[in-house]
């Protein structure tokens, strides 16, 4: 869980900071911002311990299309969007909490996944769209690392 945690702090510092603007602003050609993902890291949270987890459904998947969670909407703004994510960041603690490691929920294509399988999992997504951040970041304003 430390790790898990650790990520999600540093999903914060490196989009704090930032005006709406930057993090609406694409700068690759897949149209990836920093708003639209930390947009989808808070319902990436949502599908696998609000969803999953509690066995709302055997899917991940959440019912809106995928490629809105990555849209970072002109009526958002990146402080409601960080705000949504540590909000989502701490129920996702709470359901955990509730579970030991090995609980097991059905998965449709996984067959069945763990907490500790989630875990896992959260740790190598939000890893791997921190990076995507941080290279976003330093395109930015050339901030680099953990700090910003």
């Amino acid at each position: 869980m430390a790790f898990l945690d650790d990520y999600r702090d540093v999903v914060v510092r490196k989009v704090s900071g930032l005006s709406d603007a930057d993090a609406r602003r694409p700068l690759v050609p897949s149209g990836t911002s920093v708003g639209g993902l930390l947009k989808h890291l808070r319902w990436v949270e949502y599908g696998w311990f609000e969803q999953l987890l509690q066995e709302r459904s055997d899917n991940n998947r959440r019912s809106h299309e995928r490629s809105w969670e990555f849209a970072f909407l002109p009526e958002e703004s990146l402080a409601t969007l960080l705000d949504d994510y540590q909000a989502q960041c701490d129920q996702s603690r709470r359901i955990a909490a509730r579970y030991p490691l090995d609980h097991a929920v059905p998965h449709h294509r996984f067959g069945s996944v763990s907490l500790r399988w989630i875990y896992v999992h959260m740790i190598e997504e939000i890893a791997r769209h921190t990076g995507q951040i941080d290279i976003l970041r330093e395109q930015l304003d050339g901030a680099t690392g953990f700090d910003g």
